[in-house]
């Protein structure tokens, strides 16, 4: 059972896991609604939430479509808790949810990657509570976002088993009537501070903030503010002018790769000395820009090592079957000699971000984008979209949001003015929420206006193609031979876009197959260790050898279901020598 605290970044001390089992259903006719089932006193099968019915873990391991189905369980509510008020948190569930708390409606949420919660204190009667999730995920649902879950029945190729209901865990909490909704944290290296805009859910006359800021055990700075508004903002002086501090890199105060300082902050709001309310949070003072082409971690320029990270393990799909497997895969990656992941078509778990955070690892958040275009379509993914910014805002490991990959959703950029008018707006609306990190509009091909040109290239041919090798590593050459020879029949811009200074990473190459199953999927193909290490090194030195790009994704860390593109097998084995890995990736051999 997954029993680590979900929210990491907004911590609180009274809460209760709902993971493990709960009772469950499939409502395959969809007659629950009209039949009542949330008034039920049981449903006929066991779920270990928070894994998805099609998963192993989940003790169900169905992976056939089931468009709709319940869940329930019995919960005692902590007899402290009475006189406060009492939310119910969602990490994700997918797709559509509509909770009932002892047969009362409570609320629904629509979005499959993002987290929510409801007030159920009027619903209570503080005796045994009847708590029921019924979902609707539609299987075949091209339009809606669903990154690589497969609509069709088995998995195949690049598309993997789908993820349905509740996928990341379930916790409720208790808090005063007057408590913190929410704290988003801006830093600024340049000037030496950080913003903290803090969100309260009412207000009454004397309701004081005590905002503390911490370095481990040392304070650095501690603010006392009266709340005159439901929404506080207050700069907070984090390197006291002590400029080398902020800007010696892989040193000082600022949180990189090399060196993930995090800032801990406790938030207290008080009424005449009554503490109503304590959160605890954390930040790095971390800044990400781009300049005459190149890239700037903390205003030194910065050479991106990153690879493509799927999120899937073998018994859990897209939930993590313990917090140390995100520790694995995170240590895994840097002992290859990577400094990042580009987390592909999923919205990752925050406690992955948390450790993300700690351990000095960079991420590039995506969007799971749709399959195709429609005017709802629209609607889904720009509403979730915003909720991921909101959510993920304080992460210093997040320093790039990719909204769009390979035109999935939009197939008709060339042509299509709506789909490029779409691809524009969801640009500028990341923009319009955070101006702190890089925003790429669309990766891999067909891009209008984006902070970085991301490319993807799997050109480099069959490990014996030498002719073709030569070509690769001169497409890899110079700028302008990236942009006017792409490996797809689509462009690198759109018509009416162009380069200009944009910094060019390669965010997809390799996909060297090296698997032992005769129905595995890859790029390229190769069936030994000493051919895997061979285009390995091929494709690596193309990249290291070119002076036009910043940088690197490399597909891919895991092997997933049929595609065995990974460096590690499923189970997060190394399909060779990790030391021999790490230097490939790094230009040492």
């Amino acid at each position: 059972m997954r029993i680590e605290y979900p929210r990491p970044q907004f911590k609180r001390a009274d809460w209760l896991l709902l993971n493990g089992e709960w009772d469950f259903a499939f409502d395959d006719f969809n007659i629950g609604q009209k039949e009542k089932w949330y008034n039920l006193d049981s449903l006929p099968l066991k779920i270990n939430v928070p894994f998805a019915y099609e998963s192993k873990l989940s003790g169900i391991n169905d992976t056939s479509c089931h468009d709709f189905i319940w869940y329930k369980r019995k919960v005692v509510v902590p007899e402290k808790w009475q006189g406060k008020r009492i939310f119910i948190n969602f990490g994700a569930v997918d797709y559509y949810s509509r909770i009932y708390v002892n047969g009362h409606f409570v609320g629904d949420h629509i979005g499959g990657n993002t987290s929510f919660s409801f007030d159920i204190t009027d619903y209570l009667n503080y005796k045994e509570e009847d708590i029921t999730v019924f979902v609707t995920d539609y299987s075949r649902k091209e339009t809606q976002p669903r990154g690589k879950q497969f609509w069709e029945d088995k998995s195949r190729a690049i598309w993997y088993t789908r993820t349905s209901g509740i996928w990341q865990s379930v916790f409720l909490e208790c808090v005063d009537e007057f408590h913190v909704k929410n704290i988003k944290i801006t830093p600024d290296i340049d000037k030496g501070y950080a913003e903290f805009e803090i969100e309260l859910s009412d207000l009454s006359e004397n309701l004081y903030i005590d905002l503390e800021v911490k370095l481990g055990d040392d304070i650095v700075n501690f603010i006392k503010i009266k709340a005159d508004n439901r929404f506080v903002k207050v700069v907070v002086d984090i390197f006291k002018n002590k400029i080398m501090n902020g800007f010696t890199h892989g040193m000082g105060l600022c949180w990189s790769p090399e060196n993930p300082v995090l800032f801990d902050v406790c938030v207290r709001l008080s009424e005449e000395n009554n503490i109503l309310d304590t959160v605890y949070s954390y930040f790095g003072m971390r800044k990400i820009h781009v300049e005459n082409g190149k890239i700037f971690l903390n205003n030194h320029r910065y050479y991106m090592r990153l690879v493509l990270d799927q999120g899937y393990w073998p018994d859990g799909l897209l939930t993590a079957p313990s917090d140390k497997d995100f520790i694995k895969d995170i240590e895994l990656a840097k002992q290859m000699g990577f400094n990042g992941a580009r987390k592909h078509q999923k919205v990752e778990d925050p406690l992955y971000l948390y450790y993300a955070d700690k351990l000095g690892f960079l991420v590039w958040g995506e969007m799971a984008n749709s399959a195709s275009y429609d005017d709802e379509y629209v609607k889904l993914i720009q509403n979730e979209w915003i909720d991921i910014i909101k959510r993920d805002y304080n992460h210093p490991c997040i320093v790039t949001w990719v909204p769009m990959n390979e035109s999935w959703g939009v197939p008709n950029l060339k042509t299509c003015k709506k789909q490029q008018a779409h691809l524009q707006a969801l640009y500028y609306l990341t923009k319009s929420l955070d101006q702190t990190r890089l925003v790429i509009s669309n990766d891999g091909w067909e891009m209008t206006d984006t902070d970085i040109c991301a490319i993807h290239t799997y050109d480099h041919g069959t490990i014996d193609d030498v002719k073709k090798h030569h070509d690769y590593a001169n497409i890899l050459s110079s700028r302008e031979s990236l942009i006017s020879c792409p490996s797809t029949n689509r462009f690198i811009f759109v018509d009416g876009y162009e380069l200009g200074d944009r910094p060019i990473i390669i965010t997809e190459f390799g996909g060297v197959a090296y698997g032992f199953d005769e129905n595995a999927y890859g790029y390229t193909n190769v069936d030994n260790e000493k051919d895997f290490i061979k285009f390995m090194s091929i494709v690596f030195n193309a990249i290291h050898n070119s002076k036009a790009i910043e940088g690197f994704c490399y597909t891919q860390l895991t092997d997933v279901e049929q595609e065995v593109n990974g460096l590690l097998t499923k189970d997060r084995k190394p399909k060779c020598d990790i030391n021999i890995i790490r230097d490939i990736v790094l230009n040492n051999r």
